[in-house]
C-alpha cells in the first residue's frame, strides 16, 4: 500500500475518494455507490473538514467493518488496509452491477453518493447493458398476432435461411421470439422485423422520418415521409427518399452512361443502418431522422454513443446497444462486419471524392454529409480537386487528434483510425512530415510519428 495522505487530503473528496470520520451506518451505501460506479477508496478516520481524526484500527474494529461491507449484495471483494490510525477501504468497480445494500441502490455522482429511485435504477440498468430493449420478450405480443408474412419471407430469403425448420424454431434461433406465459411471443427485435406495427402506438417511435427542406434550416418543408414498416423496409425506403431528392451527375464512357449520386449511396446506407441499429429504443420521444438540406444531409438517431465509446476510440472499437437487431442486419449483409461502419462511411466518401462525414454525439448521434455545390456537378474535375483537398484536411485532423491523445503513433495505428491502405497512409504521413506538422522518428519497423513542437 502506497498512499500519499498529504496529497489525498489536500485534494479533498472526489468521484473516487470519500472521507468518513467513523464507520457509521452510511458505510454500506458508500461502498455500494463506488461498486456501481468506477470504484474508489474510503478513508475512515478523516472528517469532512479534511482533518485526520483517526479511528479504531483494532482487529475487532476491522471485523465489524467487514461485517458491514458484507451487507452489500452481491458479494464484493473490498480490500481493507491500515495506514497508521486510518482505515482505507479500496472498493473495486463491480462486475455484477447493480449492487444494493439494506437501504437501497446507490451510485457515485461527482463527490456525492446518490440514492437511486425507480426510474434512475431502470436508466442505470439500461446504460450498463443489463437490460437490452431488443432482447425483451413481450407477453402481449404473441407471434400469430399481426405477423408480417411478407417481411418474414423476404428476410429468410435474403439471409439464405432454409425453411426446412419450423417458423417458430427459426424465430427463436434468431432471438426474435421466446416463451413467456406458456406461449411463444415476439421479442422487441422480432416485432420490429416481423410484425405489422404501422398502427401500433407502442412502436411508433421505432420508425424513420424523412424530410426535404428548402434552405439550410427547417423553416420550409418541401417533402416529408414517415416510415413505419419493418426495420429492413424502413432502411430501404429511407435510401429511396435520399436518391429521389439528391442530385445526379452522369459520366459517359464508350457507349455506357453511369449515373453518379452526389453523395455515395454506400455511405448513406451505412449511416441509415447505423442509426436504426444503434439508436436507443427505450427513448420513446424521438425517432430516427433523415433530413436533406441545401448544403448537407443529416442522419440523426436518439441516444448518443454507447457507454464505453469515447471521442478518442470512436470508430476503432465496437460496442453494440442492440445486439440482436445488429445481428439481424448482419445476416442479410446490410452490415458488412461488426464495428466497421464508421470506417466504411469514411472510405466511401474518400473514394467518391467528397468531404468526409462529420460526427456529433450529445444526447443524439448525428452524421452529417456535406453536399456538392450544384454547379460543381457540371465540372466534375473541379469537384474532384475541391473534395480531395477537403478529404486530405480531414485525414490530417485525424492524425493530429490521435497524436494529441497519444505520445506517438505508428503507421498501423493510423491505418486503423483512418481506414485507408498502407500506401495511402504513408503518403499522407510523408506530406505531413514535409509540411512540418509531424516528425518521423526511427527507421523501418521501429518507425513512429510524433507531433512537431
Amino acid at each position: 500500500m502506497n498512499y500519499n495522505m498529504e496529497v489525498i487530503i489536500s485534494e479533498g473528496e472526489s468521484y473516487k475518494i470519500e472521507f468518513k470520520a467513523s464507520p457509521d451506518k452510511s458505510l454500506p451505501a458508500e461502498v455500494c455507490a463506488f461498486a456501481n460506479a468506477s470504484g474508489g477508496r474510503i478513508f475512515i478516520g478523516v472528517d469532512d473538514g479534511n482533518n485526520i481524526v483517526g479511528t479504531d484500527v483494532s482487529n475487532a474494529a476491522r471485523s465489524r467493518i467487514q461485517d458491514t461491507i458484507n451487507k452489500v449484495e452481491p458479494y464484493l471483494n473490498v480490500k481493507v488496509d491500515i495506514l497508521e490510525n486510518v482505515i482505507v477501504l479500496t472498493v473495486p468497480e463491480g462486475t455484477q452491477k447493480p449492487y444494493s445494500c439494506p437501504a437501497g441502490f446507490y451510485l457515485r455522482s461527482g463527490s456525492n453518493t446518490q440514492k437511486l429511485d425507480r426510474d434512475s435504477i431502470i436508466e442505470f440498468l439500461q446504460n450498463e447493458g443489463r437490460v437490452r430493449y431488443d432482447e425483451i420478450v413481450r407477453e402481449n405480443l404473441p407471434i400469430d398476432e399481426r405477423f408480417n408474412e411478407a417481411a418474414y419471407k423476404r428476410y429468410i430469403k435474403n439471409a439464405k435461411i432454409s425453411e426446412v425448420l419450423d417458423r417458430d424454431i427459426i424465430l427463436k434461433n434468431l432471438c426474435c421470439a421466446g416463451m413467456t406465459g406458456g406461449k411463444l411471443c415476439f421479442t422487441n427485435a422480432g416485432a420490429l422485423f416481423f410484425r405489422v406495427n404501422n398502427e401500433d402506438i407502442m412502436f411508433r417511435h421505432a420508425g424513420v422520418v424523412c424530410a426535404l427542406y428548402k434552405g439550410t434550416d427547417k423553416a420550409n418543408i418541401l417533402d416529408a415521409k414517415e416510415l413505419n414498416g419493418d426495420l429492413v423496409s424502413n432502411v430501404d425506403d429511407a435510401i429511396v427518399f435520399l436518391k429521389k431528392h439528391l442530385r445526379i451527375s452522369y459520366k459517359i464512357e464508350s457507349l455506357r452512361r453511369e449515373n453518379i449520386l452526389e453523395l455515395p449511396e454506400d455511405a448513406l446506407r451505412e449511416a441509415v443502418v447505423n442509426a436504426v441499429c444503434h439508436r436507443d429504443y427505450f427513448e420513446k420521444g424521438a425517432r430516427v431522422m433523415v433530413e436533406i438540406f441545401d448544403d448537407r444531409v443529416d442522419i440523426v438517431s436518439p441516444g448518443g454513443i454507447c457507454k464505453g465509446i469515447t471521442r478518442e476510440n470512436f470508430g476503432m472499437v465496437s460496442i453494440t446497444r442492440n445486439s440482436t437487431i445488429a445481428s439481424m442486419f448482419f445476416r442479410i449483409n446490410y452490415i458488412e462486419q461488426m464495428g466497421t461502419g464508421i470506417r466504411r462511411m469514411r472510405n466511401a466518401t474518400y473514394n467518391a471524392n467528397v468531404a468526409e462525414p462529420e460526427f456529433e454525439f450529445t444526447g443524439f448521434f448525428k452524421v452529417t454529409f456535406r453536399r456538392r455545390e450544384p454547379d460543381a456537378l457540371i465540372g466534375r474535375q473541379s469537384v474532384v480537386n475541391r473534395s480531395q483537398s477537403v478529404v486530405a484536411t480531414d485525414r490530417k485532423k485525424m492524425v493530429i487528434s490521435f497524436l494529441e491523445n497519444n505520445s506517438q503513433g505508428k503507421v498501423a495505428d493510423f491505418i486503423n483510425i483512418i481506414g485507408l491502405s498502407d500506401g495511402r497512409v504513408r503518403a499522407l504521413l510523408r506530406e505531413m512530415v514535409s509540411d512540418g506538422t509531424v516528425e518521423k522518428v526511427g527507421q523501418n519497423r521501429y518507425t513512429y510519428y510524433v507531433l512537431k513542437r
